[in-house]
């Protein structure tokens, strides 16, 4: 199967320069705003439309900063300690979705502290709408042509500009942009839709997004620099989206526990 050439730079006016994988961030907060609103709206919230905008100002620096400092710690530490200014180098990429989780996690808790909300108030309410983003993040790969596949001979297998071996590999970004965007969405907010004993939303996205991550795994390709941890098939994402499975299992369990006590009191 051909990869669409698709130019990652959708808008260029002289030294300006738009890029796709820039709109699609624009996107996923947009469109993640738009739902919270639509929420916010709704009789008995809780919540006002401005408090939405500020909790995605705490989000999109929670995102950033977290997820530049994730990919540095977890991914290039060595670098990072021959040069600790790479740190503040994002042009020369680099970002890492679980740093970026820590950082929207502590966001919360900052906006939580100035709002007087509960901490899963925040959380439970917010959640819902992060795999807008998601899904856009890694349909912006895709169009980038970064982060591919592993090597296979399916049917729609595509060999990217940008790979030096020039092999067919699996568009593993096409199979996070449906899982952790699509599928996950769509569990996240029918769940939501109710209300629900405080964490267990938050504890549910942590295990939607971790099982869909270690599937994931198993068909992209590792971090070159980094490669198979273990046995050949053990990455450095499987490592880390395991303990979000785990903590977001109990915490489902713990939110329905306390709850029942609380009912029973």
């Amino acid at each position: 199967m051909t990869f669409p050439q698709i130019d990652p730079v959708l808008v260029s006016l002289g030294p300006l320069q738009i890029h796709w994988y820039g709109v699609m961030y624009m996107i996923g907060f947009a469109g993640g705003w738009w739902l919270a609103k639509t929420r916010a709206d709704r009789p008995g919230s809780g919540w006002t439309r401005q408090q939405v905008s500020d909790l995605l100002f705490y989000a999109a620096l929670g995102v950033i900063l977290g997820g530049r400092v994730g990919y540095v710690l977890f991914y290039g530490f060595d670098r990072f300690l021959d040069n600790p200014l790479w740190l503040f180098q994002i042009w020369t990429g680099g970002m890492s979705f679980h740093g970026g989780a820590l950082g929207v996690l502590f966001a919360f808790w900052l906006f939580a502290r100035r709002t007087g909300k509960r901490y899963f108030q925040v959380a439970d309410f917010a959640v819902p709408v992060v795999p807008i983003g998601l899904g856009a993040g890694r349909f912006g790969n895709f169009i980038n042509g970064e982060l591919w596949g592993r090597a296979s001979d399916m049917p729609w297998a595509m060999v990217f500009p940008s790979d030096p071996m020039g092999v067919p590999r699996h568009p593993s970004q096409l199979y996070e942009f449906f899982l952790e965007g699509v599928v996950l969405f769509l569990v996240l907010w029918i769940y939501s839709a109710k209300p629900r004993p405080a964490g267990s939303v938050t504890g549910l996205f942590g295990v939607g997004y971790g099982l869909s991550r270690i599937l994931v795994e198993f068909f992209r390709e590792p971090d070159a620099h980094i490669g198979y941890l273990a046995g050949g098939w053990l990455t450095m994402g499987m490592l880390l989206s395991l303990p979000m499975v785990l903590v977001g299992a109990a915490m489902v369990v713990w939110a329905y526990r306390h709850d029942q006590r609380r009912a029973a009191a």
